[in-house]
């Protein structure tokens, strides 16, 4: 899932919403002719539906409800055959064998094929998608010529017969098999695709699914919508729910109050106010994820005092994200200590962030050091920063800005902090054309693997919104990806020196590991919340 997004693919960290009682007082009742209906909202508008160009978290949720690749994840996280029936790797790893299910179809009865996904992942690949995650096709066959313009999309490792699909890998992948349950990697069909045009993705009224549910209401720029029960998915009986109602409620107030009343079966408790108010409610959880909230520092020479290292090294110092995490967090997140956060993957048994634990400590004395060091380098006297962030996307997103702005000048004289909110989509456009100075992001993994993240400090990455280029990172992370990729033990040490260089050229400012407090009606079983991929799963989801 961009920045504020979410994803995990690979298995870990899952919220299972179980069998439970009404607790009285905690929700109404639902008005709803058909009280089989679901009920839940998102805090965003949406972005889009081609699952070739879709990054945030809130999309991917509608993408991977109404949509599926040959892998899904089960309620443990765990890839499982989904459109695939049966997959085969070779010895060295570089050739799988896919046989699809017989009798796939997509949602208005027309028969799936294999070539739908060889048409899928080649416009994932072409230049002109404008993919943010065509990077992760990198290590398939002429992925990368192809994206670098040279190469002819049609020579991407992915070839059809019949009902079987078989992948060229150029090296070895491990997260190959988690990636093959990411949206990214969906099929699409060339003729509908060819024929919507411009306004494919943009309006759910004729789009074409291959999931447990059809996406409809959407005309791209409405905030109520639904998942509707696909009854060509392959596996549509063991979808128990008819209908999924949607809508965007950007104020965590109101969606916590549609919650008690009854028009909502889950709202997210998301600021410190909320979750006092409501941790002693029944419904209330926190649900882990594998997202780091932080600061990307722009460093691509647009904005003068973050090309100097120690002005950079100096924020990261005086940040305090104890007392970020206490006062402003209500204690519901981690401090982070690694740019990776935790529960993501393993080093011989021991989670890779406890592993690669850079600790990222606070101290004012050397921070205000390092940064008068720092201003003279400048030749500077003081200097103004400014901290953006969103204003319609996260609700505690000015509580963090707030506590930065007076904590970084109080621990830094010479230093004035100025704070900008603006819209997700523009904080998004502003990262890319280097249009800031600091930037309040977030990043949720892909997959189950480290690199997910690591990625994004390496030159030229899509995502890369500190705009670094560093020789030695990128050495290690070409072994990560290349001679090591294979060889678990030397690539978590390529992976730990990362953490390294990313800790002390202070490329970015890891604030904390977030999970997710909200309020989950317990009437509701099978409702899955992933830590990695797509978030929510309401594949198996019904009301009791």
């Amino acid at each position: 899932m961009t920045v504020w997004k979410k994803v995990v693919i690979g298995g870990i960290a899952v919220v299972v919403v179980g069998a439970g009682t009404r607790v009285a007082g905690l929700w109404g009742k639902n008005d709803d002719a058909n009280s089989k209906v679901l009920h839940f909202s998102i805090p965003t508008p949406l972005n889009g539906l081609d699952t070739a160009t879709i990054t945030d978290e809130y999309s991917m949720d509608i993408a991977g409800n109404a949509g599926e690749g040959l892998l899904r994840v089960d309620k443990s996280g765990k890839p499982q055959p989904a459109q695939a029936k049966s997959i085969k790797v070779s010895k060295d790893g570089k050739t799988w064998t896919i046989t699809l299910r017989k009798g796939l179809k997509w949602s208005d009865g027309s028969k799936l094929t294999a070539a739908d996904f060889v048409y899928g992942w080649q416009r994932a690949n072409d230049p002109k998608t404008k993919s943010e995650y065509a990077y992760l096709y990198s290590g398939i066959k002429n992925a990368d010529s192809i994206q670098n313009g040279k190469a002819d999309k049609k020579s991407l490792g992915i070839t059809a017969k019949g009902d079987v699909l078989t992948v060229t890998l150029e090296k070895p992948l491990p997260q190959f098999k988690s990636l093959l349950t990411f949206p990214t990697f969906f099929p699409q069909q060339q003729k509908f695709v060819e024929k919507q045009g411009k306004s494919f993705a943009t309006t759910s009224a004729k789009s074409l699914y291959n999931g447990p549910y059809k996406f409809e209401g959407w005309q791209g720029t409405n905030n109520r919508f639904k998942l509707v029960k696909n009854n060509h998915y392959w596996d549509a009986k063991h979808v128990k729910t008819s209908e999924i109602d949607l809508q965007v409620v950007q104020k965590p107030e109101v969606a916590v109050q549609m919650y008690k009343s009854g028009k909502l079966d889950a709202a997210l408790v998301n600021t410190p106010q909320l979750v006092q108010a409501n941790k002693n409610n029944k419904g209330y959880r926190v649900t882990p994820q594998a997202t780091t909230i932080y600061l990307a520092y722009n460093q691509s020479g647009n904005v003068k005092a973050l090309t100097n290292t120690k002005i950079r090294q100096a924020l990261n110092l005086a940040t305090n994200r104890t007392e970020l995490n206490s006062q402003v967090l209500s204690g519901t997140s981690t401090p982070a200590k690694t740019f990776t956060p935790k529960g993501l993957s393993t080093v011989n048994g021991e989670d890779f962030a406890k592993y690669a634990n850079q600790n990222y400590e606070y101290n004012a004395k050397e921070a205000q050091k390092i940064f008068k060091e720092g201003l003279a380098e400048l030749g500077e006297k003081s200097i103004t920063l400014e901290i953006e962030a969103d204003s319609d996307r996260v609700a505690n997103a000015k509580d963090i800005v707030n506590y930065l702005q007076g904590q970084w000048s109080k621990q830094l004289p010479g230093l004035k902090v100025t704070e900008k909110f603006v819209p997700f989509k523009q904080r998004l456009q502003d990262g890319t054309n280097k249009n800031f100075q600091i930037m309040l992001t977030q990043w949720g993994a892909d997959y189950a693997e480290p690199t997910t993240f690591l990625d994004l400090a390496s030159t030229g990455n899509a995502n890369n919104y500190s705009h670094n280029s560093t020789p030695a990172y990128d050495a290690l992370w070409n072994k990560a990806k290349g001679v090591d990729a294979t060889n678990d033990t030397k690539r978590s040490a390529d992976e730990l020196g990362m953490e390294k260089i990313i800790h002390q050229e202070a490329i970015f400012n890891p604030l904390y590991y977030q999970a997710q407090p909200e309020l989950v009606n317990p009437e509701i079983t099978g409702f899955y919340h992933h830590a990695v991929g797509v978030p929510l799963d309401f594949k198996n989801a019904a009301r009791k």
